[in-house]
């Protein structure tokens, strides 16, 4: 029995030495450069990062990786594995737009996780050697270009000691309501939600072999955690193929995206329900008449709320293509359990609940819950009273609780916010849970998630959900950007007497700002009328300047800090006419 994926990895270097494991597409495009690592060359390679690692006396210690997107980050995100040694993905400083960015967030994380080496491409670490003098937080860390270890240390490579409490690696939270913080995700928790993975998304060997072992298609960042425990690793633990590319080529050409799944084939892939909205914006016909997603089997959308009305087009779209609705496959999970709780039944289509009766948003399409599935086998899912600790029945909205071996150790080095996070203890049920600070209700045992506990806005002693405003607001007028516009509530009065009253942040173009009256106007009277609020102000700003998460969810408190401190970048324009 494998005790954690370097034993698969042997196995399949092994076993299938000449399979391709990962293809990289580097230019984002099927016709471009393609990059491609088999079994046998991984093992080679994540060997003779682990032995360069092991030589030097770091198992047990940290190591940032800081690679482009491509096949190096896999390999040495493996080597770590290899060699015992607990890896860090970051975020490589590229250009000199995101430069202050990427570097203030790689000091942060290399100082919580008291990291001794950083990995990396050789281009970030020949730029960090640059920079040495002015950051004095590497001082006496280590930095390798991994493409520069040779072949041959892998000769001196020791198979490491590891147990399923080992720590794998530290995933850095997206940080959406906080700062991010490091889970601590053994190589028990990484098997667990890969079996979990597997047995969800239908994985089987019969579906391998009818897909010629073409698994996935991803763009999705290999920092974050989707991208990673999903896409990556899931295909080393299957043995089976994944073709990767870029965010960015993505992000400039969402065709790029389908046409890797048409060409392909791949039996799995997916995103944030964003992807699928830059995807239904660039849907021409020529696109369509070029594409066959026939084989597409499992459309995961996770990450951020998942919009009713965006599987429905998407599915409407894209039929002529040959997608099946019944593709569509929402799905839930966070950082704090490996990555996957609960997914839908394949081929059956997403459930989707309508609004609830009475409800000033009844007969919207956007108002209908969706059903992010059922949790996987060996995970409990419990809908708790956040305040009480009290179980709720069927319906009820609640703290979405986890529990099961996917749940990760704790937080590196937080002893408190561990014991508040991951040591809750249900009545009647055995175990610990994971309090995930997010909002739901079951029914007939499938999770329907609604909001985050944290950014809950309560008007007036009702509850309202931002995700609901930001997609009235967003539906208000076609200049707002979708999923670019974040919802908070603030004092009404200087001193709070006056109870909380909405405000929204919306990005828009610079050519409509000048129509910026009008939209708030519209803005101000679809929240009105659809939620029964008065919003204290609307402010437009400019495009790419609301706080994200590296997985694209709107950063509401930070937003909030930047309306309370002046610094939004309001956005100006030419007068209207």
């Amino acid at each position: 029995m494998a005790r954690s994926l370097v034993d698969l990895l042997t196995a399949h270097a092994s076993n299938r030495p000449e399979r391709v494991a990962y293809r990289h597409l580097v230019t984002g495009d099927c016709d471009g450069e393609i990059q491609e690592l088999t079994y046998g060359r991984l093992a080679t390679r994540a060997r003779a990062v682990a032995a360069w690692l092991q030589e030097r006396g770091l198992a047990g210690s940290r190591a940032m990786l800081l690679h482009p997107p491509g096949l190096e980050f896999v390999c040495a995100y493996l080597g770590c594995l290899a060699a015992g040694v607990i890896a860090v993905p970051g975020v490589p400083p590229q250009g000199r737009a995101q430069n202050h960015r990427a570097l203030t967030r790689m000091k942060r994380l290399v100082a919580d996780a008291d990291a001794k080496v950083i990995l990396g491409g050789r281009e970030v670490i020949t730029a960090l050697d640059g920079m040495a003098e002015h950051l004095p937080e590497l001082d006496g860390i280590a930095r390798v270009a991994t493409e520069d270890i040779p072949d041959h240390a892998a000769a001196s490579w020791r198979e490491p000691e590891l147990t399923a409490d080992s720590v794998a690696f530290l995933q850095y939270t997206s940080g959406s309501t906080s700062a991010p913080r490091g889970v601590a995700v053994t190589h028990g928790n990484l098997l667990d939600n890969e079996r979990v993975i597997t047995e969800r998304m239908g994985h089987t060997p019969e579906v391998l072999a009818e897909h010629a072992n073409e698994l996935f298609v991803s763009w999705l960042p290999v920092y974050h955690d989707m991208g990673l425990i999903g896409p990556v690793l899931n295909t080393v633990y299957l043995g089976a193929t994944a073709t990767l590319f870029s965010p960015l080529h993505f992000l400039q050409r969402p065709d790029r995206w389908l046409t890797a799944v048409s060409r392909y084939r791949p039996h799995t892939s997916g995103g944030p329900n964003f992807a699928y909205e830059l995807c239904l914006k660039h849907a021409g016909p020529d696109l369509l008449d070029r594409l066959d997603l026939s084989s597409w089997k499992v459309a995961f959308n996770g990450a951020e709320p998942v919009r009713a009305a965006t599987l429905r087009r998407f599915a409407d779209t894209f039929a002529p293509a040959g997608f099946r609705r019944e593709a569509l496959y929402p799905c839930y999970g966070l950082a704090e359990a490996t990555l996957m709780v609960t997914g839908g039944d394949v081929a059956t289509g997403p459930t989707l609940l309508a609004a609830a009766e009475g409800s000033p948003n009844a007969g919207e399409a956007d108002a209908a819950a969706v059903g992010c599935g059922r949790p996987g086998p060996g995970v409990t899912v419990a809908i708790v009273h956040p305040e009480w600790h009290k179980e709720l029945s069927d319906g009820e909205v609640g703290e979405i609780w986890v529990g099961g071996a996917s749940v990760a150790k704790g937080y590196w080095r937080n002893a408190l916010a561990t014991r508040e996070a991951f040591r809750a203890q249900l009545p009647g049920r055995e175990g610990r849970f994971l309090r995930t600070g997010d909002l739901g209700f079951l029914r007939d045992g499938e999770l329907f998630v609604t909001g985050r506990l944290k950014d809950l806005l309560v008007v007036d002693g009702r509850n309202h959900y931002p995700q609901d405003l930001e997609l009235t607001a967003e539906l208000a007028h076609p200049a707002l950007r979708p999923g670019c516009t974040a919802a908070f509530s603030v004092d009404a009065g200087a001193d709070g007497a006056d109870g909380e009253q909405p405000v929204l942040v919306a990005e828009v173009a610079p050519d409509d700002a000048g129509e910026s009256g009008k939209i708030t106007d519209l803005v101000r009277s679809a929240v009105g009328e659809a939620h029964g609020l008065s919003v204290r102000e609307v402010v437009l700003v400019r495009p790419g300047t609301i706080p994200k998460t590296s997985s694209g969810k709107i950063q509401r408190r930070a937003t909030r800090a930047a309306y309370l401190d002046g610094t939004l970048a309001v956005a100006t324009g030419p007068a209207a006419p």
